[in-house]
């Protein structure tokens, strides 16, 4: 029944209120040949078939894509052509060879909401403002640099992911015979880490960088809102293809959004807002800058040629939030599916335990300096984030223009969606695709 309420209304609304698709679907159809894809129905296209398909969507694509036999397909959610690609040699096409005409990225309620209006750098839209965050953060955040400076912040939390492992299994308080949760430790390393090197402190609350405590209630809301933002931003939403529903709320993705964010601003704002006001008494006092000691003093200590601050604060928001986003995820859920495959294939890691007594030594800890010659742990790690990503679909890309890829029209404003289980495991490319860590192979 709620799947009905749901294709009624978008027929209703989207009739009403978007009559301009219909034109705009019979000009394109006139344009060239499509990727293949499943029949459409008029108007809405393929989205009933979305809908009925949630959550697990993206088993319903690659099932098209392994139905279809293709490794480019397009789907039609409304007046959106959706095109997914599988191969890699498709994938260079529209990410190198034509870069230019994919550079943009789509709107949508949870990307416009992620960003406070598309002021980052990830999500937003190409134009001037996508540039100028673009500069800020290659320019100032990933300079090598920053990277040198802020090598004690990291050095002190890979110590205290040692420190924190040993007491939660060394417990007597341990449940489950000392059992260590993977999934929590790493998620919350990687959220204790990106909060040292944005806010240049690893808790929320009063807590010194030196305590050995596990996440506190903030921290554990923290990395959960950051999941949950990440798992909603491009997840399909309705109203994203029928901009007329926003506001209904029709599958909750709004809803959840919003709370995430919230969330989020609660968490982030109190700090930023300190900061900003911590410039400006500076300035009074001294007339001069301080040395940046974390991300966030960047952002906030920028400057135009005019000496005023490069950034607003909505600016500052949302390319601190989009940090944040970038880094919680991908980490943590390559170090717990490595350990996993590794633990499955002992000859695995013991090769890998052997590398590290060779090149590490057992009298000390891992450095950063070490992992390039760390060859064997690193291959383990790279076949981690090919056989299972946190993502099955990358970020899309949209088209800024008409334009061909593998011989196919692809239509101005269509979103582009690489595999990346496609591209990981397309048995034309990989000889033993959904086999990890081949001792041969690495």
């Amino acid at each position: 029944l709620g799947t009905l309420v749901i294709m009624v209304t978008l027929l209703v609304y989207f009739v009403l209120k978007n009559k301009r698709v219909l034109l705009s679907q019979q000009q394109r159809g006139r344009r060239g040949r499509l990727p293949p894809g499943p029949a459409t129905l008029p108007i809405i296209g393929n989205m009933h078939q979305l809908i009925l398909n949630k959550p697990a969507l993206f088993r319903w694509i690659h099932g098209l894509l392994k139905e279809m036999n293709t490794d480019i397909m397009c789907l039609r959610l409304g007046a959106t052509h959706v095109i997914v690609v599988a191969c890699p040699q498709i994938a260079c096409e529209v990410l190198r060879k034509k870069d230019e005409v994919f550079a943009s990225r789509p709107t949508t309620f949870a990307s416009g909401l992620f960003s406070f209006g598309y002021k980052g750098s990830i999500f937003s839209p190409h134009g001037e403002q996508w540039k100028k965050m673009r500069r800020v953060l290659t320019v100032e955040i990933l300079a090598s640099s920053m990277e040198r400076k802020l090598y004690h912040l990291r050095k002190e939390e890979y110590d205290h992911l040692v420190r924190y492992i040993n007491k939660t299994y060394c417990s007597d308080m341990a449940c489950l015979g000392n059992i260590v949760n993977v999934r929590h430790v790493t998620q919350h390393f990687v959220g204790n880490m990106i909060r040292r090197l944005v806010f240049g402190k690893r808790y929320f609350s009063d807590l010194p960088a030196s305590s050995t405590s596990g996440p506190g209630h903030d921290e554990v809301a923290h990395v959960a809102a950051l999941f949950t933002a990440l798992n909603h931003l491009y997840s399909f939403c309705v109203s994203d293809y029928f901009p007329a529903l926003i506001g209904l709320d029709m599958d909750g993705q709004e809803k959840v959004s919003k709370d995430a964010m919230q969330t989020l601003n609660r968490l982030h704002d109190p700090i930023i807002e300190e900061r900003i006001h911590e410039r400006s008494s500076t300035l009074e006092k001294c007339g001069e800058k301080k040395e940046a000691r974390d991300f966030l003093d960047v952002l906030v200590h920028l400057q135009d040629a005019e000496g005023q601050p490069l950034l607003s604060l909505q600016e500052i928001r949302a390319q601190t939030a989009e940090m944040m986003f970038a880094a919680v995820d991908n980490p943590s859920n390559a170090v717990e599916w490595a350990l996993a495959e590794m633990m499955n294939v002992p000859e695995i890691m013991q090769k890998a335990t052997e590398e590290l007594d060779i090149v590490v030594g057992k009298d000390r800890l891992v450095e950063e300096s070490d992992i390039p010659r760390l060859n064997y742990l690193k291959s383990c790690i790279r076949e981690a984030f090919r056989i299972h990503p946190y993502h099955a679909l990358n970020v899309p890309h949209v088209a800024m223009a008409d334009t061909t890829v593998a011989g196919y029209t692809i239509p101005k404003d269509s979103h582009i969606l690489l595999s990346r289980l496609g591209l990981g495991r397309n048995p034309k490319i990989w000889t033993e695709p959904h086999w990890s860590f081949n001792l041969r192979g690495i």
